[in-house]
């Protein structure tokens, strides 16, 4: 088949198409297909015109139009359908049913209807972008929350096939009369992290002035807890353990990351907190490598029940051993004492308790680590997920133009 992805923003800063876009469409091309990834990087302009091949996959990044307001956006949709369109695919997919990507599937299902097309339309979610979603949490306008809304509510209910990311999603579809057949539940699949080499991990114990004491990790966005529970958890340890030294990974949507810095440096003991900020790609392994147990707190809310957490995948692809709250998707990737374990949603007490006895227990931790790596790696592997899209688009693109409605 000939397959098209249709992505709502650029492979960087953000995510979605990076880590799940991607890696799907080079497990599709090892099986045979065409695959192009067709983006608006209106979010990294640098990109703009730019096409590329990764892995086989064609990557074609959108020109961007010049900066009219409202006009943008429409001409940004037509070159992004236009584009999409010129692969002529059997089959268009499209990553997110809002913002541009939401667009692209209105008007190619448009298009189809009035027989301007053929190509199967499939649309994939892997967040809850409505009330008690994205749209609480972001500083949207009052427009662009209900542009949001209703562009989810659309996209998920008009298609020939949807995948969703997590199980609440899979739900939520259930509930606006999609049929089940015409959903694929399609978590995120994991990536196996190299090897560190131990000039690596010495190099990157000294960038942060670790030494040779152990580490507990923190790697987030922020926005998935409480800053208060955080910093309740890490004096907890301290509290046991005062020799750990906490590091912490990755960057906040609002600057959190400054207010955890200031609040624990009145509670750190003296040297022994450290904030790395957002580690690139190719550095990211030597990190992670440094932590000898991880904690995932993940508030039990809308938002985190509906995603797909990609930071926990990358923390047992690289063997961290991960404390995590039972909640949502994290449920699905950990088995409790064996490839993780998992505290119940809130306590505090108990998330504490199991980082510290993962600490003092270093042989069950490490069997714990590498148990979940051989997870990540054998159950939630892209390879063995294309086999599943390949069966579902299959089993799902039985579709004429004049069979649209």
């Amino acid at each position: 088949m000939r397959i098209a992805f249709v992505g709502p923003f650029a492979l960087q800063p953000k995510r979605t198409m990076a880590v799940r876009a991607l890696p799907l469409a080079r497990a599709l091309v090892q099986r045979g297909h065409e695959v192009c990834l067709v983006l608006p990087p209106w979010d990294w302009p640098a990109d703009s015109g730019r096409a590329c091949d990764d892995g086989g996959v064609q990557i074609q990044n959108v020109r961007l139009p010049a900066p009219v307001p409202l006009l943008a956006h429409a001409e940004l949709t037509r070159r992004l359908v236009h584009a999409t369109l010129n692969q002529q695919p059997d089959l268009i997919h499209c990553f997110k049913p809002k913002a541009y990507a939401g667009l692209a599937a209105w008007t190619l299902w448009q298009l189809r209807r009035v027989g301007l097309g053929r190509a199967a339309l499939f649309v994939d979610s892997d967040d809850w972008e409505g009330a008690g979603g994205w749209n609480s949490l972001m500083q949207y306008t009052a427009l662009q929350r209900r542009l949001f809304a209703w562009q989810e509510k659309w996209g998920l209910t008009h298609h020939d096939g949807l995948t969703v990311a997590s199980r609440a999603l899979e739900s939520i579809a259930w509930s606006l009369g999609v049929p089940k057949d015409k959903i694929l539940y399609l978590p995120n699949g994991g990536r196996l992290a190299p090897q560190a080499s131990p000039d690596e991990l010495a190099a990157a114990r000294q960038r942060l002035g670790i030494g040779s004491a152990p580490v507990a990790l923190l790697y987030t966005r922020f926005f998935e807890f409480s800053l208060d529970r955080v910093v309740e958890v890490m004096q907890g340890v301290w509290q046991q353990v005062p020799e750990v030294h906490w590091l912490v990974v990755g960057q906040g949507l609002f600057g959190e990351e400054r207010e955890l810095e200031q609040r624990v440096a009145t509670l750190a003991p003296a040297g022994r907190f450290h904030y790395a900020g957002w580690v690139q790609e190719d550095k990211l392994p030597a990190v992670l490598a440094l932590a000898n147990v991880a904690i995932y707190p993940f508030d039990d809310n809308l938002v985190n029940r509906c995603k797909c957490p990609v930071k926990l995948t990358d923390l047992m692809g690289a063997g961290v051993p991960v404390v995590a709250d039972r909640v949502g998707q994290i449920a699905e990737y950990i088995v409790p004492g064996e490839s993780g374990l998992l505290s119940p949603p809130g306590d505090t007490g108990n998330l504490v308790s199991q980082t510290v006895d993962l600490l003092r227990n270093p042989d069950r931790a490490s069997r714990i680590g590498q148990e979940g790596k051989r997870r990540i790696g054998e159950e939630f592997g892209w390879e063995l997920l294309a086999q599943q899209v390949e069966a579902f688009y299959l089993r799902n693109a039985r579709i004429k133009a004049s069979g649209a409605s």
